[in-house]
């Protein structure tokens, strides 16, 4: 672990690395921030991703969390966040996740944008992030978090990579010319075929272009612009659904097409309710 980081940052970030690799949740890590700022939080996650990338993982994409202005509200906070997406989070359409490999999964149904030209420019806005667009699909993110219960704040959530998990493509694509992204209906389904979320595009900032535009801008300003054939998971268009060992879910989003995905064998703790989670 770097050592170049105040030690209440590597302590927290410490904390989290443990939970991970034992897969047990710990205590949230707020307490041991001296101010719990976003700047704080994201030096907990740059720490931990540095790490990451120490240990061989590659990054593939970001993920924007906190896009439900009702979420926002109940944190307290007036913009998203995000993490990153490595390589080994990526599972494929239709494949049976190891719950073993989770500690308190929660499904919630996306739309992907995957880039076909970086986004650096000084002047970025909607019709840039358009343009830098190669493609739209139907995702499934399944958040995840190391803090037992779900009990986060915001500071939490940024440090802990945005509370993220695995996550899911579909297998049709899309150009986005000619898509309005605010009107795509979505539908989680499980295995019964009962519908247990939904919502709309225009429940994320508006327009998913919007919160790709807002990571886009972050990410350029933080001196790591979005890049060629980076997946960009642009936030939650409906309510997220606790996972349980031997659940299958199947979203469908109109034009997008669908995605799904299935969970087996047992985790090492219980999933915990606690309170509604500021991934999405």
């Amino acid at each position: 672990m770097p050592d170049r980081q105040p030690p209440p940052i590597q302590e927290a970030a410490e904390r989290l690395r443990t939970a991970a690799r034992t897969r047990t949740p710990c205590p949230p890590v707020r307490d041991l921030l001296p101010d719990a700022t976003a700047r704080t939080a994201y030096a907990v996650q740059n720490l931990l991703t540095e790490s990451a990338l120490a240990e061989g993982r590659r990054i593939v994409g970001r993920k924007v969390g906190l896009t439900s202005p009702a979420v926002q509200a109940q944190l307290g906070v007036d913009q998203p966040d995000f993490g990153v997406l490595f390589a080994d989070m990526a599972v494929g359409p239709g494949a049976v996740i190891d719950s073993g490999r989770l500690l308190q999964p929660k499904v919630e149904a996306e739309i992907a944008f995957v880039l076909g030209a970086d986004l650096d420019g000084a002047d970025l806005d909607a019709d840039a992030v358009r343009a830098a667009t190669d493609h739209v699909v139907a995702a499934l993110e399944i958040v995840d978090s190391r803090i037992a219960g779900w009990d986060i704040t915001y500071a939490d959530t940024v440090a802990d990579n945005a509370s993220s998990g695995l996550f899911v493509l579909g297998e049709q694509t899309r150009p986005l010319e000619g898509l309005d992204l605010t009107e795509v209906r979505m539908q989680l389904l499980d295995a019964a075929g009962t519908v247990v979320s939904e919502g709309v595009g225009a429940a994320c900032l508006g327009d998913p272009v919007n919160a790709v535009l807002w990571l886009a801008r972050t990410c350029r300003d933080l001196g790591s612009p979005l890049r060629t054939g980076e997946v960009v998971l642009s936030g939650a268009l409906g309510p997220m659904v606790v996972a349980t060992p031997d659940s299958t879910f199947t979203a469908t989003l109109s034009g997008l097409g669908g995605v799904s995905t299935s969970f087996s064998g047992e985790r090492l703790v219980a999933s915990a309710a606690g309170r509604p989670s500021a991934a999405g």
